[in-house]
């Protein structure tokens, strides 16, 4: 009988790969049996997570896909694959009234320019495959919560919300699957490095309270990852996946 959810052979590509979800994401795709090509503009940090993986016939690329001559050059080099994670993004928190372009436009080409002009330039080159899955890595900012002095970032993950929907059914025909995954509060980098520079740990403490399961770890979001790269979600698509702790439940 066969596994549904196993990935064995399955061609998958990772980006934000160097740390945080999208790191071990590739690392526990790898696990499933996947082939994984992983990209991150890190070269030392993505190189950990190459090393972290299991298997063989995996392939890194180090690439900083708002620049538009690397964003080309790996659509132009990428084999075919049939699943994409696109995990790379960054947080800047600012109160709304101080937003500047700049820092609008830093955020934007990241979250949610580069994701999207990858996606668009693969599946116009043919490089995705039948029956593939596409995922957008989100939040629940901006599809499911307000924060306060998040509202750059959650502007551009509500965005990514809402072209995945037109995506999809754009795609249904080719049995490609398009979703996000929109995550509460991981203990990534992001939240332990980047975040907590402007928010203090304590500040940080008593927002993890509000989790009824507590603050999420990478794996958490990587297994789901993993089930929605699998053929065992094959009737999943346009849809945004909350996974929280049950921190929307309230």
């Amino acid at each position: 009988m066969s596994n549904p959810f196993d990935l064995t052979a399955k061609s998958i590509l990772v980006t934000g790969a160097s740390s945080g979800i999208g790191k071990q994401s590739a690392i526990t795709l790898s696990q499933q049996g996947a082939i994984v090509t992983i990209t991150g503009r890190n070269e030392e940090n993505l190189n950990q997570t190459f090393t972290a993986l299991s298997g063989s016939g995996h392939q890194k690329i180090v690439a900083d896909l708002t620049n538009e001559t690397e964003l080309a050059a790996l659509i132009a080099n990428a084999a075919a694959f049939d699943g994409i994670v696109l995990a790379a993004g960054i947080v800047k928190v600012l109160p709304f009234r101080f937003i500047n372009k700049a820092e609008m436009k830093s955020i934007y080409e990241t979250n949610y320019e580069a994701p999207i002009l990858l996606t668009q330039g693969l599946l116009k080159a043919k490089k995705i495959n039948k029956k593939a899955s596409i995922l957008f890595i989100s939040s629940i900012s901006g599809v499911k919560v307000g924060l306060v002095a998040n509202s750059m970032y959650s502007g551009t993950k509500a965005a990514l919300s809402g072209i995945t929907k037109t995506l999809a059914l754009e795609m249904a025909p080719q049995q490609i699957r398009v979703n996000t995954l929109a995550p509460g509060m991981v203990r990534t980098e992001m939240v332990t490095g980047g975040v907590s520079d402007a928010v203090s740990k304590e500040a940080l403490s008593e927002d993890e309270k509000l989790y009824p399961l507590g603050y999420g770890n990478p794996e958490d979001i990587a297994s789901t990852v993993s089930f929605l790269m699998s053929d065992a979600a094959r009737w999943i698509t346009g849809t945004d996946i909350i996974i929280d702790g049950g921190y929307s439940c309230k």
